[in-house]
């Protein structure tokens, strides 16, 4: 029974409740989440508007976390943040509405991989079906043991029973607590980048395959323009968008414009392979705060299948509000700022679910984390940067001036690095050139020494300054204008190969003797 009411926050009596359990609370039955018990009282969570909810309503338990529902039909699809799919519902989605994230009428064409009386583990793949045209889906077992049933090649619903083991029956539908990471055989070093063909990231800041990296920069500066860039030209197999509190208007343009986008990769819509999380910032901030972990769990669910997913967070600091104004709420303790002090160790929980591993099932595959932090004023120390920065080996500092100027994207090569460059050192030299370590490293020296050389400048005029130092403030100025500004409104220049990008170094390298390789 509903004792008090916070805003999103419900004080419950007179039930025995779980942690973390999904509970459906009022006569309206809004979903909500347990977050902490008493000794005679559970604050609950509600992830949907409780205006009109009274005191003495009922508060019914579900006996089980709040879970991800997972299998073929994600793709494509647009959910809110507690993977409710928006496609379902008109300009207004009402309250208390218990809807299945996926359909569960549909056939799927289903080829097994499996017979009576074959052995399996937990990760065996049992089976597979083609999803969309660019991913094919793979039915992971969660048991161990002997094949008691096991249907023939044919259509079949999510729901029903392909394969037993035991009495314990396997479907395509499968239920997993999203604040959980999905267990692993081992975690490997990153050794590929994400290749995104963006010159400046790809050559300067390098990301690898399972690798975290933060996008921090003010209002303007191109944080959502650069992860839309990310998500269409990255050569991840899956990509989910979550949009965690920003505007309604961005969340539009992002629904519209990748529902139009064409994968360059297959020929085949980008949809085909994109899993959209849409939680604009007028919804309930509880739901903004779950988002997150909806997103990591199905990006889980496709690495375990061998797939390389890069997940953009869009944008961390929206998440941190949300816990901001719960901790509030419950009248906890602030610290720095008024965030609650277990801010860094969430933002490690999320951070840490990244990585390069090797599957249950045997396959190897990877989640990568790219977020966006919005510091208010672009002010770099405040607690959200700050905390992410400890947590990531990427840090792409974009600059106000630089997207000003219109120089995009808007990534500062002084203030931005990245961790990666020794453990990706190999696969360029083995795939690419030997020398494109030099090509950038000679390229990045001449930047450097254009900063140091910028404040003699302005003191007495570039037209003093000798030929060799002239000679570097023109060749910085090439770099700047044409290696590291990308428009990405024309087709040959939206991506940029990593040959084509050697190349291109070479070419300006080629225009000073001082800087041959």
């Amino acid at each position: 029974m509903i004792f008090g009411i916070n805003g999103p926050v419900l004080t419950v009596v007179d039930g025995s409740f779980q942690m973390a359990e999904m509970v459906w609370a009022g006569e309206k039955r809004l979903m909500g989440e347990v977050i902490n018990l008493q000794e005679n009282r559970a604050i609950v969570q509600a992830f949907e508007d409780t205006a009109g909810l009274k005191p003495g309503e009922p508060v019914q338990g579900t006996g089980y976390p709040l879970s991800a529902q997972l299998g073929p039909g994600l793709l494509g699809r647009i959910f809110d943040g507690i993977q409710r799919p928006l496609e379902e519902f008109g300009l207004f989605m009402p309250r208390g509405v218990e809807i299945d994230a996926l359909d569960g009428q549909k056939k799927w064409p289903v080829k097994m991989h499996v017979r009576v009386g074959d052995m399996v583990a937990s990760g065996s793949i049992i089976a597979e079906l083609q999803e969309t045209a660019a991913i094919v889906h793979r039915i992971i077992c969660r048991f161990e043991g002997e094949i008691d049933f096991a249907v023939p090649d044919g259509d079949y619903t999510i729901k029903e029973t392909l394969a037993t083991v035991g009495n314990k029956a396997i479907t395509m539908l499968e239920y997993w607590p999203i604040r959980v990471a999905r267990p692993i055989r081992h975690k490997k070093n990153p050794h590929q980048p994400l290749i995104t063909g963006q010159r400046v990231i790809d050559t300067f800041f390098p990301i690898a395959k399972g690798g975290t990296a933060a996008i921090p920069g003010g209002f303007g500066t191109g944080k959502t323009i650069t992860q839309h860039q990310l998500a269409k030209w990255s050569d991840a197999d899956v990509i989910v968008y979550i949009g965690c509190g920003e505007r309604g208007n961005e969340m539009t343009e992002v629904l519209e414009d990748f529902t139009k986008l064409t994968d360059p990769r297959s020929g085949h819509s980008l949809m085909d392979r994109t899993v959209l999380i849409a939680n604009t910032s007028n919804m309930p901030v509880a739901a903004r705060e779950a988002s997150i972990y909806t997103g990591i769990t199905i990006a889980e669910y496709y690495r375990d299948m061998g797939y390389h997913v890069a997940i953009m967070a869009d944008s961390t600091s929206r998440w941190a509000e949300a816990l901001r104004e719960l901790s509030g709420r419950l009248e906890e303790m602030p610290a720095e700022e008024g965030y609650p002090a277990y801010l860094a160790s969430r933002l490690a929980g999320f951070y840490e679910r990244a990585g390069y591993v090797e599957s249950l099932s045997g396959h190897e595959g990877s989640v990568t984390i790219v977020g966006a932090v919005s510091p208010q004023g672009a002010d770099f120390s405040e607690p959200v940067t700050q905390h992410t920065k400890r947590f990531v080996r990427c840090f792409w500092a974009l600059d106000r001036a630089l997207a000003y100027e219109r120089h995009y994207p808007a990534i500062h090569w002084l203030n931005s690095y990245s961790d990666y460059k020794a453990d990706l050192s190999n696969w360029y030299a083995e795939n690419v050139s030997p020398d494109f370590e030099n090509c950038r490293d000679a390229l990045f020296r001449i930047l450097y020494e254009e900063s140091n050389l910028q404040e003699m400048v302005q003191l007495i005029g570039a037209d003093e300054l000798p030929d060799s130092q002239r000679k570097i403030l023109e060749l910085a100025g090439i770099i700047r204008r044409t290696y590291l500004q990308q428009n990405a409104y024309k087709p040959e220049d939206a991506y940029v190969a990593l040959d084509e990008q050697l190349r291109m170094m070479r070419e300006i390298l080629g225009l000073d003797f001082n800087y041959t390789v």
